[in-house]
């Protein structure tokens, strides 16, 4: 077995493959910017009026005498006539200054009379209320850098400067594949002996979580040639998560069926609980998962590992660390880090009862998972520890 900080960097060190795609820029939402992003025009194109108001050369006036209006000039209008001396123009919000014009006095500190108006604002300047041409975004000129995450903001930001698509950094194709004679489709009629399936489900819908959603979920028999045909048709996959059939037992049949489908192990058992029987193993570019059928071992290793996996394709990071006081004490054996589902309040976090790996009524009830470390045994109320959010 391996300690657990060893599992992750070697997952991480055989994560070799990303792919970039070139998305629509609404689908490009939550996605990590691939290369700089380059502005194509200055934003604004023009000198553009910050407020309703009249706009007029500011070098011209002497700052007491009145301009005659000559016209009006809305958003989305553009007058090539320039400003005569003690002219202004009414303008609106997001309008262009005309040629000659500097400068915008709000509507509300004008004195008007007839056709003309008097300023009466004791603090306008030269550029007051108008936004320069590029002076959010230059032609040319890098508009968003490589990994920045696009948020709804950057999404509006890119689609201002006249961007329609962008390229990103895809996320990866996962299949599922769950192994057991037992299993049983919910819907159908338990009988002695089977169980309903869960495990292809709640790793669905995890995957859902962060945007993804398996190409393909493939249950199968406790059967190797079974098992290892299903592996095999998957192998086109960027990842596949295996469950069940990975520890010792005799029908713990993965382990042979990986080796047949060629696939070269990496790892097999971590010093953790739950999720010891854990394998972790490559086929050319395709990672594979094999996690222990329990419900609970395999949502923890899919927290854990399959999240940092799919983080190196993606450029992002899921379900944050942080450091949180326990509000109960805590204690175990030393020789395994320990994943406990938790739950956090403004106290801090507390550790959940029903921690067996088949358990999985305190995970559908936990915010996060609590890491305790392999060598340590006794942990305080009080004290900080590291977990894991899982929403």
């Amino acid at each position: 077995m391996i300690p657990v900080s060893e599992a992750k960097k070697r997952i991480v060190e055989h994560c070799h493959s990303f792919k970039v795609e070139l998305l629509p820029l609404l689908e490009a939402n939550s996605f990590v910017i691939a290369e700089p992003v380059f502005s194509p025009i200055d934003t604004p194109p023009f000198n553009q009026s910050a407020m309703d108001g009249y706009a007029f050369s500011f070098a011209n006036w002497d700052g007491k005498s009145p301009f005659q209006v000559s016209r009006e000039i809305q958003a989305g209008s553009y007058s090539i006539d320039a400003l005569k001396p003690l002219e202004a123009v009414r303008i609106f919000t997001g309008a262009a200054l005309p040629p000659g014009s500097d400068t915008v006095v709000m509507q509300e500190k004008i004195i008007k009379y007839g056709g003309n108006i008097t300023i009466d604002d004791a603090q306008i300047t030269l550029g007051s209320n108008v936004r320069k041409q590029g002076s959010q975004t230059q032609k040319g000129a890098m508009a968003l850098p490589q990994g920045q995450l696009l948020t709804p903001s950057g999404i509006s930001f890119l689609a201002g400067i006249g961007i329609h698509t962008v390229n990103v950094f895809g996320k990866p194709t996962v299949s599922i594949i769950v192994t057991g004679k037992e299993l049983i489709k919910a819907g159908n009629p338990i009988t002695d002996g089977n169980v309903y399936e869960s495990n292809s489900i709640g790793l669905t819908a995890a995957l859902n979580q962060i945007g993804l959603a398996p190409i393909s979920i493939t249950i199968v028999d406790d059967d190797e040639t079974e098992i290892q045909i299903a592996i095999t048709e998957q192998l086109n996959s960027d990842m596949i998560i295996i469950t069940g059939g990975v520890s010792v037992g005799d029908y713990d049949l993965v382990p042979a069926a990986l080796e047949k489908s060629g696939v070269e192990k990496v790892f097999h058992k971590v010093k953790q609980k739950p999720g010891k029987p854990f394998y972790f193993g490559t086929h050319n570019q395709t990672l594979i998962f094999a996690l222990p059928g329990n419900p609970a071992a395999v949502m923890t290793c899919f927290y854990e590992y399959v999240i940092l996996a799919i983080g190196q394709f993606t450029k992002k990071e899921y379900f944050k660390s942080y450091s949180l006081p326990l509000t109960n004490d805590f204690t175990k054996k030393a020789g395994l880090t320990h994943y406990l589902k938790g739950k956090m309040s403004e106290h801090g976090v507390t550790v959940l009862e029903a921690q067996e790996s088949y358990l999985l009524n305190s995970f559908a009830q936990a915010d996060c998972l609590i890491e305790f470390e392999e060598e340590r045994e006794f942990f305080k109320k009080g004290e900080f520890v590291k977990l894991r959010m899982i929403i």
